[in-house]
């Protein structure tokens, strides 16, 4: 698949950079906070085994932190040997100490559930299954560990709601992801079917005009034999238009990951059509700039400047506040066409929410062309798309 300059995929990235760097830093502070908080609690004071439980909770701390780099099975597996190392060391409590409320300690609960989360948000469910009750047990058992007695009792049963909530934000968590990305595969098959229609139309109708011409070559065959020569010209330009045209196109189709949406057959007069009707609606008003000629652009580039064009008018109804006028500008120059919808609304930022501009980046990237969208100086929001007028095939189509 040809690479293409995806910059609204770009600032979406970068804009989620600082936050994923302060989601992940801000659990990793709170738990050495904790551990601050027990060292001044005086839990890690105990003579005998206060050692250990410094360790066990430094420990704890240290795989929590490192954690989101861990594989869907290591991280499972991780949990699992802390969960194991927590009871073992609260084993030991109960061997060795007679103070049960020193015991307590925050730290090694608190990244103990964090893992828990972790685990159930994206932990293998064959791994994820069996440790999830490791990590409980290890969260409770620690408080009553030595005695058990009402201060102990409710210690453990606040540890049990607090890991009950992280378990349930995890796993809610993961039914949501994958619940959009079901989504995505539904929305790629549904477009990809619609995409065989439209090759089966787009074949119909170049192969309807390619009998009609060699017809007329035929009947003039007898009388004018001169003509049939420069009509068998055209019989085989139009035949290895519409095969190289369909090449690109099966070749969209077999893409696996492409996000592929067409409207059938759509051209400049197509164009013209949506910007009329956008206008006739009633609210912002459009107009469409033409320049160049268009006459004989493939059909995939038609197909995308009318899909560019027909997402950036909804993104306008949509979200451009105030809006009084929308310019549609679309230019040939040499062997590109850059097709452009810019408003004067107010300016908004990009959402990565949805599938529509990425749908669109990725559409356009598949015949080789780069898109930009985001706020002008002037104010207000455009979109704007480069083609390449010869559409580049898909990685592994044959020219």
């Amino acid at each position: 698949m040809p690479q293409a300059a995806n910059r609204v995929d770009g600032r979406q990235k970068r804009g989620a950079r600082p936050l994923s760097v302060v989601v992940r830093l801000l659990p990793a502070c709170a738990l050495v906070g904790l551990v601050v908080l027990d060292w001044i609690g005086g839990f890690y004071w105990v003579e005998e085994c206060g050692p250990v439980k410094l360790a066990g909770a430094l420990l704890a701390v240290a795989v929590a932190v490192v954690s989101p780099r861990f594989g869907d099975r290591t991280l499972p597996l991780a949990a699992c040997v802390l969960g194991c190392v927590s009871l073992a060391v609260s084993v030991l409590l109960n061997l060795r100490m007679t103070v049960g409320s020193q015991a307590l300690g925050f730290a090694e609960a608190g990244a103990l559930t964090w893992l828990l989360l972790n685990v159930a948000r994206r932990g293998r469910p064959s791994w994820a299954v069996p440790v999830v009750p490791v990590l409980l047990v290890a969260v409770v058992v620690r408080p009553v560990s030595v005695h058990v007695r009402q201060s102990t009792v409710i210690m453990a049963l606040l540890f049990a709601l607090a890991a009950v909530i992280a378990l349930g934000i995890g796993l809610g968590t993961r039914l949501l992801l994958a619940d959009r990305r079901r989504q995505a595969a539904a929305l790629r098959l549904e477009q990809r079917t619609e995409f065989a229609r439209d090759l089966h139309d787009f074949v119909a109708h170049h192969v309807t005009g390619i009998v009609v011409q060699a017809q007329g070559a035929q009947a003039i065959a007898g009388r004018r034999p001169e003509l049939v020569p420069p009509a068998l010209r055209r019989i085989e330009e139009a035949g290895s238009e519409a095969l190289t045209s369909m090449r690109h196109m099966v070749g969209m189709l077999r893409d696996a990951d492409g996000e592929v949406a067409l409207t059938p057959l759509a051209g400049i007069a197509e164009v013209r059509t949506l910007v009329e009707e956008f206008s006739a609606v009633g609210g912002a008003r459009a107009r469409l700039d033409l320049d160049g000629t268009f006459e004989d652009l493939p059909v995939e580039v038609t197909t995308t400047a009318h899909r560019v064009v027909m997402e950036a008018l909804t993104n306008v109804r949509k979200h451009a506040h105030g809006c009084a006028e929308v310019r549609v500008r679309v230019a040939r120059s040499g062997e590109l066409l850059t097709v452009r919808v810019g408003d004067d609304g107010r300016t908004r930022p990009v959402s990565g929410g949805g599938f529509g501009l990425k749908g669109l980046a990725e559409r356009v990237g598949l015949v080789g062309g780069r898109i930009e969208a985001g706020p002008v100086t002037s104010g207000g929001w455009a979109v704007e798309a480069t083609l390449p007028v010869t559409a580049v095939l898909p990685e592994g189509v044959a020219a």
